[in-house]
């Protein structure tokens, strides 16, 4: 019995995590599966939300290769300094989580993923706002970019829809140089995220390893079936599960 339990959680996971590699590759909104789907199997909140960031963590890493040149045009000391600041953001929202109890973290979830959702369904108009809101906060600053690191530390979900929407403000307009910096900055975000959760013993390595290998394999399934699906299913498709899951978690509550 312990076994066929076994089993079928790992199947739960790889599937969580496939389906999250496919959303990932097409439009952001894996962290939708994989940390619901970890919580169900019976990891704990606070963990599960430690070991999703990990399981999606080399798909930043590819990013940030495969807009090496977009990278390369940046000013190299804004680079760096909004590096710094994304790294030290970062490593406080991981602090926070890990001196969250799991108690306090299932409370503040359920809101995180409605913020998430939202932010994912209403992408188009959040960009055109910032887009018609330009030079709004001062170019490349730093409060903007610290806090937006501190909210990907603690919960990663939405991160990268949240940075277009701070670099639209910014005064940027080319969408590869900004989905460059996107992938760079989340990579050196989660990178901090995963020594800090790692050093806190709060990543359930097994889990997280399996997760990384079909992430991995659903984003590179993700690419074609990009070309077939329309765009407005696939928005519709990644809307419903974050509602969804808010709903589940917001339930649980009760």
């Amino acid at each position: 019995m312990l076994s066929e339990i076994l089993d079928f959680n790992i199947i739960v996971l790889i599937t969580a995590a496939f389906g999250a590699g496919i959303l990932n590759t097409i439009a952001g909104g894996g962290t939708f599966l994989t940390f619901p789907a970890l919580v169900f199997t019976g990891v704990p909140p606070v963990a599960a939300n430690a070991t999703s960031a990990v399981a999606v963590f080399p798909g930043y890493l590819g990013g940030a290769v495969g807009f090496g040149s977009e990278l390369k045009a940046f000013d190299r000391s804004i680079l760096i300094r909004l590096t710094v600041i994304t790294i030290l953001g970062g490593a406080l929202g991981s602090g926070l989580l890990i001196v969250s109890s799991n108690q306090a973290f299932s409370i503040v979830v359920p809101f995180l993923l409605l913020f998430a959702t939202i932010v994912f369904l209403f992408n188009e108009d959040i960009r055109r706002w910032t887009t018609q809101h330009r030079n709004l906060v001062s170019p490349y600053g730093s409060v903007g970019i610290f806090l937006m690191s501190i909210y990907g530390g603690y919960f990663n979900g939405g991160l990268g829809i949240v940075f277009l929407a701070l670099f639209a403000l910014w005064g940027m307009e080319n969408i590869h140089q900004m989905n460059g910096l996107k992938s760079g900055l989340s990579f050196a975000l989660s990178a901090v995220s995963v020594l800090i959760f790692s050093i806190g013993s709060m990543v359930e390595w097994y889990e997280a390893l399996v997760m990384m290998i079909a992430s991995t394999a659903g984003g590179y399934v993700g690419a074609p079936i990009a070309r077939v699906l329309p765009k407005t299913m696939i928005r519709l498709i990644i809307t419903l599960v974050g509602f969804t899951m808010s709903g589940v978690f917001f339930w649980r509550l009760f």
